[in-house]
């Protein structure tokens, strides 16, 4: 599929979480609250905007990525505080449903990797399907005695050196931009802009961790 990649107007960025929206409407629960933590992500200290991307095809968006900074700390002795590190993270990404299968996110990851590396960034993280995240190179995150914010690690908890050795001296717990997080109230106030769409049962249940 023959796409162009590009970053995100700003004249598009309800166009991209709306399109956000419909990728994840009831996937993971009834409704969805991904295309509000893209909008949230966008008003943080850690966007990035030549890493907020949109695929088109023929001139029409078809797919969108988002990678926001993000950091590693490290605990050390109490009386030298904690030391961060960092690092990216990558989502929400989404393409249109009409397209899935089609390639649309493994050119946005491609195309994200290749843009990362190129601004001297050291390593991606993310939570992601490990059987398809694996295709770009990432590998659980404890590989690099990198844990979540509370000291877990899971299979799709995964990262990503940008070059090699790029994470090297780069452990500890990892915190990814409060934006992710959604509030209800805030989540019913921003769906009121999109149109009206029923929820339903989640087509992917997650397992819990």
């Amino acid at each position: 599929m023959n796409l162009t990649i590009r970053e995100t107007d700003r004249n598009e960025f309800f166009e991209t979480e709306n399109l956000t929206r419909e990728a994840f409407w009831n996937l993971y629960k009834p409704g969805c609250d991904e295309h509000l933590a893209l909008h949230q992500l966008r008003e943080s200290t850690s966007y990035i905007p030549k890493l907020d991307l949109v695929a088109l095809l023929d001139g029409r968006i078809v797919g969108h990525v988002i990678t926001t900074k993000a950091k590693v700390v490290e605990s050390v002795a109490p009386e030298d505080g904690d030391a961060s590190r960092e690092v990216l993270c990558v989502g929400p990404i989404c393409a249109d449903p009409s397209l899935h299968g089609k390639g649309v996110g493994s050119q946005l990851m491609r195309q994200t990797i290749a843009r990362a590396a190129g601004m001297g960034f050291k390593g991606i993280i993310l939570y992601g399907d490990p059987a398809y995240y694996s295709r770009f190179g990432f590998e659980n995150a404890q590989k690099y005695s990198i844990s979540t914010h509370d000291n877990q690690n899971f299979d799709p908890f995964m990262a990503l050196e940008l070059y090699p050795g790029s994470l090297a001296g780069i452990t500890g717990r990892f915190f990814e931009d409060p934006g992710f997080v959604t509030a209800d109230a805030r989540l019913e106030e921003f769906e009121k802009l999109f149109p009206v769409k029923e929820k339903g049962e989640p087509r992917i249940v997650l397992p819990v961790v």
